[in-house]
């Protein structure tokens, strides 16, 4: 492999422990330990740990910061008060979706905000960031890439109870707070957030620590999991992979984010009169949204696959087999007018095989929505 790919501090423990390296945007990183079925249940059953070092940790302070990720955000950064967090998009002026992200407001005020970027995205993020900051601003906004950070994502029913067992005073700490409630101590922040659809927490750590904290939480407990098992995980929880589900030419309104767009008046933000544009269009019966799909016969779904639906045709943009559900399951782009449970049509090798449609989201903790 490339000596070219980035690496995290990790990297010296993924040998150790086996693991399949991959290149994930321009990062070595483990696949899977052995097994991404065994890597999959363990978080959905007890607890798994990943490495997403590969993330960028960027702190944004001053008297402007709260202005920038106003205009900056679908979201109103306004409903997220200290010691919680706020998922949205960053969107272009067209409202297409730059990238989707978790912004924290930290316990204490320092810094005022904390965002956390998708790898692949996170030098393009940075200066669409800069360039939005740069005009009309009412004060002063730093933007500081936090490459001496690491972050590690414990998750599944025994997150807690690991976290604990790692450290005592930090765990018990952790285990009160609220989804989407966020906390400082002693040089180390916790989210309870992440991209698996169970409980758990994301642990951003000096990088200094951060292999003495893997080996606690893989003592007390927890399966090291790669990104293969991230990757059906997410798929399950109906949750959006940058590049594959979501770029900067859809929106959230094609992205069943729209609960992520707050529209109400007093906030003029990036995309707002396209997305109204949209939204107008969409109540005419025009547009896309994304769906679930569930495969009805054998085969497995993948991206790019073409649909047919009875109202025109559309595309998958994620898909696998799904370890939980043991179907084959994706996220699919199609005409806003399908509803779920219609049947459709999906190009499966060459053959068209029946899918039926549900809302974009398979699990959450361990249980079937479909």
């Amino acid at each position: 492999m490339s000596q070219s790919l980035r690496r995290t501090a990790l990297y010296p423990d993924h040998l150790a422990a086996g693991a399949r390296l991959v290149d994930f945007g321009g990062w070595e990183m483990p696949l899977h330990y052995g097994s991404q079925i065994e890597e999959h249940h363990a978080v959905r059953r007890a607890a798994g740990l990943f490495d997403v070092s590969h993330m960028r940790v960027v702190d944004l302070s001053g008297p402007g910061s709260r202005d920038l990720l106003r205009r900056l955000l679908s979201v109103d950064v306004d409903r997220c008060v200290q010691g919680r967090a706020v998922y949205g998009c960053m969107l272009n002026q067209s409202g297409g979706i730059v990238d989707d992200l978790i912004v924290y407001r930290p316990t204490g005020g320092e810094p005022p905000f904390r965002a956390v970027l998708n790898a692949g995205t996170a030098d393009r993020d940075l200066l669409w960031m800069q360039h939005v900051a740069q005009p009309g601003l009412p004060g002063e906004v730093g933007i500081t890439s936090r490459d001496d950070l690491a972050i590690l994502a414990l998750q599944g029913p025994q997150a807690a109870v690991l976290l604990q067992r790692a450290d005592a005073r930090l765990g018990a700490a952790a285990a009160e707070l609220a989804p989407f409630g966020c906390l400082q101590a002693d040089g180390i922040f916790v989210g309870r957030t992440g991209y698996t659809g169970e409980d758990g927490f994301e642990i951003v750590v000096p990088g200094t620590q951060v292999r003495d904290w893997w080996r606690r939480l893989r003592e007390a407990g927890a399966a090291a999991c790669g990104l293969a098992a991230r990757d059906t995980l997410r798929l399950e929880a109906g949750m959006c992979l940058y590049g594959q589900d979501l770029d900067d030419t859809v929106t959230p309104f094609e992205s069943a984010l729209a609960w992520t767009v707050d529209l109400n008046p007093g906030r003029a933000f990036m995309g707002r009169e396209a997305l109204l544009a949209q939204q107008a269009q969409r109540r005419a019966g025009d547009g896309r949204s994304l769906f679930g799909l569930v495969l009805l016969e054998r085969g497995v779904l993948r991206s790019h696959m073409p649909v047919m639906t009875s109202h025109g045709p559309g595309q998958t943009t994620s898909g696998s087999f799904s370890p939980t559900l043991q179907v084959a399951i994706a996220l699919a782009r199609l005409p806003a007018a399908v509803e779920p449970e219609e049947q459709v049509e999906v190009q499966l090798r060459g053959h068209p095989a029946q899918a039926r449609v549900v809302r974009p989201r398979f699990v959450r903790r361990g249980q079937s929505l479909v």
